[in-house]
């Protein structure tokens, strides 16, 4: 561990509650005036710099039907290259900084990132602002990546997990666009090739300054990163779009599906209930946060009970990921029998009720909120780590504070609070199971 992880975690339990930061890191926060905003977090780790550009544009912004999957096609679009930059020249541009760049998409943000010596800062800012300002492809170049798509959600769909995914959101969900997964419906995928127009509109309405934030954490001096910035940013026009979620209707009653998959594979299931969107002031998408390690981790009840002593089940997890929308607390469990899996349902809602009937013990309450703490500064071992972090809870507030208001609402949760929150959402009304067979089983 190192030694500044030990002493931030030791100012933390010594520090009164409302002076708590489980953020270690300083930051400055600069807004200009096209609504671009950049986030710039000096680390001691020397040399390498960071760069995180999270464009608040993912899956839940596809609003028009028959056109799911734009964002992460442009996870894809944004290498095809610029006339100051072809893809030859971005390549190269990366292999002689030693560079190591990605992106990935979510249901919220799209994200781009890149790692590298500090030297380099100039060379990459002007890079990424060309692509990001004057991206240029061609409708050969974009039915090429649009059927490149294509084979990435078929290669997807020979993984059951994917599918179970697939499955679950377009079963529990009606109107609201996290009904389709960031691979989009196959459908409208099919017809993607066709839809370049469409294309180059997605691109001027999101791929602009006021959805856009850069980080640079590492090696960096705030004064030096803004002045960067302005010159090879500040020009970028803001938009004027502003997409209209839809809304989703309230739970009306229990659902299931399931999926017989052609081949011999282990069972799963899935048990979903309606969540809350992310929140750093209200308690129960935090309370959920701690009712998922309490109720399904490694050192929680039903895990010992069938993956370790019965060996009935070798996946359970929970997850209650943070959405900028209401979303689902899931339950998984990969099942060794299919004989097995009513059961193994029925266990996971008997411990779901259990949190609505019962206060948890207070201790084991707080040895959690302690885990978490733990956890996520250990998991901020450089830089690249540091940005990568940021920018998922950029994505939902556009700055890093919500990080420690995050960690300061899990302090203020009581055994009660819990009990309340596991009343209000574990209700028949939002569930929603989905189970698979292989074999084809019906």
């Amino acid at each position: 561990m190192r030694w500044w992880v030990t002493l931030m975690l030791c100012a933390f339990l010594t520090a009164p509650a409302s002076e708590r930061k489980v953020f270690p890191y300083s930051w400055d926060e600069h807004d200009f005036p096209n609504g671009l905003r950049l986030i710039t977090i000096p680390t001691d780790y020397p040399n390498v710099v960071a760069l995180y550009i999270v464009v608040q544009a993912g899956s839940r912004n596809e609003v028009e039907p028959g056109k799911s999957g734009f964002a992460h096609l442009f996870e894809h679009m944004m290498f095809r290259g610029t006339r100051n930059y072809p893809p030859e020249k971005y390549e190269a541009v990366l292999k002689a900084a030693g560079a190591s760049s990605n992106a990935y998409t979510t249901d919220d943000h799209t994200a781009y990132h890149t790692t590298f010596s500090k030297e380099d800062l100039e060379t990459i800012l002007a890079m990424e602002a060309d692509r990001f300002q004057n991206l240029e492809y061609s409708r050969d170049v974009f039915r090429t990546e649009a059927l490149a798509v294509l084979g990435e959600y078929n290669k997807n769909s020979s993984d059951p997990a994917n599918k179970l995914e697939e499955v679950l959101r377009d079963t529990a969900f009606d109107r609201h666009t996290y009904k389709h997964t960031t691979m989009g419906f196959l459908k409208d995928i099919l017809q993607m090739p066709e839809h370049y127009e469409y294309s180059r509109l997605f691109f001027e309405r999101y791929y602009r300054p006021e959805y856009t934030t850069i980080i640079l954490a590492g090696d960096i001096e705030p004064a030096k990163a803004k002045e960067l910035v302005s010159r090879y940013w500040g020009s970028w026009k803001r938009g004027s779009f502003r997409p209209e979620i839809p809304a989703e209707p309230p739970a009306n009653g229990p659902r299931s599906n399931h999926i017989a998959w052609p081949t011999p594979t282990l069972p799963w299931v899935v048990v979903a209930f309606r969540g809350p969107a992310y929140s750093d002031e209200e308690p129960d998408h935090a309370a959920l946060d701690l009712i998922a390690y309490l109720g399904f981790s490694e050192t929680s009840e039903l895990y010992q009970k069938l993956v370790i002593r019965e060996q009935r089940v070798d996946i359970l997890e929970a997850e209650n990921l943070r959405r900028v929308d209401p979303y689902l607390f899931c339950v998984w469990a990969r099942i060794k029998k299919e004989e097995d899996v009513a059961s193994v349902r029925d266990e996971i809602l008997a411990t779901l009720a259990r949190f609505a009937a019962e206060p948890v013990e207070p201790q084991r309450l707080e040895r959690v909120k302690r885990h978490l703490r733990y956890r996520f500064a250990l998991s901020l071992r450089d830089s690249e780590a540091v940005a990568a972090a940021a920018a998922r809870y950029v994505a939902l507030r556009r700055t890093p504070a919500t990080i420690d208001r995050l960690f300061a609402l899990y302090e203020q949760l009581t055994p009660a609070t819990i009990l309340a929150v596991a009343r209000k959402y574990f209700v028949d009304a939002g569930r929603t199971v989905i189970t698979l067979a292989g074999g084809g089983s019906q």
